[in-house]
């Protein structure tokens, strides 16, 4: 990274970073000072965990960072990291990003994204749940499904109706929820893999501080855009060293499969071209990004990602043969486990049909492609101008 004097500063903290803070040593504290010089989001503002550099230097410091046998903070707050942080930066005052993007990079604090509700998945701005302002604070009631890692978490990323009067889009508002408060009810859901990763929360008169709220009231929806679009980012934008992530199952599969064939390998090498060809455009795109709310080629990632994870997924469940269709060796530990992480090959082929739904659904994520890459006429919106409060819902 040697070059301008932008690299020359990444570089120059980034050595101080390994010189002075053991990697191996303890998480928290290495995370804290990585945080600390401006190392946690190389592209955000100095003083709110970067140094207001090019996004491409973030690769280069997590890649010496993993040489160097030191930790990496997205597995251990992947939601706050991927959209929290981001959020928190684009929108959040000096004294929120003051209060919640340290702790939230170091993973003392765990996220969770509060939007899908019943009636309100792919068609966010549907969403019932309401937030009535009482003095300096609000009070929320409602409920909200499929939210990842919230019985873990301390702060939750919450859109509500504050407006019913308002088209469905521009009466909603952004909050930041303490998790812990009162009148917040998190019901884990168990799913098919063993595991209960995914929650249910209920609402009843929950109160949240005005200073806990993310931009203006009536904002919400643009607030939100951010979370989305960098949640996409997330699911579908990693940028793995060349043979990591989720094809280095399917090597290690192979490599132990009891029968391989010429028709195996050549399928294998099929689905490490398409892996390494996702991971390019990844980085391509990852080095063009800035600060704030991505482009749509998150969602571009995110199809790509969705389907090839179940490909690959399913290649190595052919491999295994009979031994496939077992129970896998974690689950009973998954059963009494309410954690995120997913270890056996046969976990991770349950967990991985998740992919074409979290996040946007891989339809609404052709829908975005169409619209705004392809410049394609949007779908007919006849409720786009009503108010909420006229729009039928079932």
């Amino acid at each position: 990274m040697a070059g301008n004097d932008n690299e020359s500063q990444v570089e120059a903290a980034l050595a101080r970073l390994l010189d002075e803070h053991d990697p191996k040593g303890d998480t928290v504290e290495f995370l804290r000072a990585q945080y600390d010089l401006g190392l946690a989001w190389a592209h955000f503002p100095e003083g709110s965990g970067g140094l207001a550099v090019g996004p491409k230097a973030q690769i280069g410091i997590q890649q010496a960072i993993a040489t160097a046998g030191g930790p990496q903070a997205g597995p251990r707050n992947p939601l706050g990291i991927g959209m929290g942080g981001p959020v928190v930066a684009t929108h959040g005052t000096d004294e929120q990003k003051a209060r919640w993007l340290r702790p939230l990079f170091t993973g003392e604090e765990f996220w969770c994204q509060l939007f899908s509700e019943p009636g309100a998945g792919s068609d966010l701005a549907g969403l019932a749940s309401r937030a009535e302002q009482d003095g300096d604070e609000w009070i929320v009631n409602g409920q909200k499904v499929w939210n990842s890692g919230a019985h873990l978490a301390k702060w939750g990323m919450l859109v509500a109706r504050t407006d019913p009067q308002q088209p469905k889009h521009k009466g909603l508002t952004y909050f930041i929820v303490d998790m812990e408060a009162d009148g917040v009810e998190v019901r884990p859901l168990r799913q098919m893999t063993g595991q209960a990763e995914f929650n249910e929360v209920y609402f009843t008169d929950a109160r949240i501080p005005e200073e806990n709220r993310m931009g203006d009231i009536g904002d919400g929806w643009r607030v939100s855009l951010t979370t989305l679009m960098n949640e996409r980012v997330m699911i579908g934008g990693a940028v793995p060293r060349r043979g990591d992530g989720t094809i280095a199952r399917a090597v290690k599969a192979w490599e132990s499969a009891p029968y391989r064939d010429a028709a195996t390998k050549d399928e294998l090498m099929k689905l490490w071209v398409a892996s390494e060809v996702s991971r390019i455009t990844n980085m391509r795109a990852s080095q063009n990004r800035t600060a704030g709310t991505p482009g749509p080629e998150g969602s571009v990632g995110k199809i790509v990602a969705a389907d090839l994870n179940k490909r690959i997924t399913e290649f190595v469940m052919t491999l295994k043969g009979p031994d496939g269709m077992m129970y896998p060796d974690d689950y009973n530990e998954m059963l009494n486990r309410h954690s995120m992480d997913y270890r056996s090959d046969e976990s991770y082929f349950l967990r991985c049909r998740a992919n074409s739904i979290e996040g946007g659904t891989s339809e609404i994520m052709r829908n975005i492609i169409g619209e705004r890459v392809l410049g394609l006429p949007g779908d007919v919106r006849v409720d786009k101008d009503l108010p909420w409060v006229e729009v039928p819902r079932s």
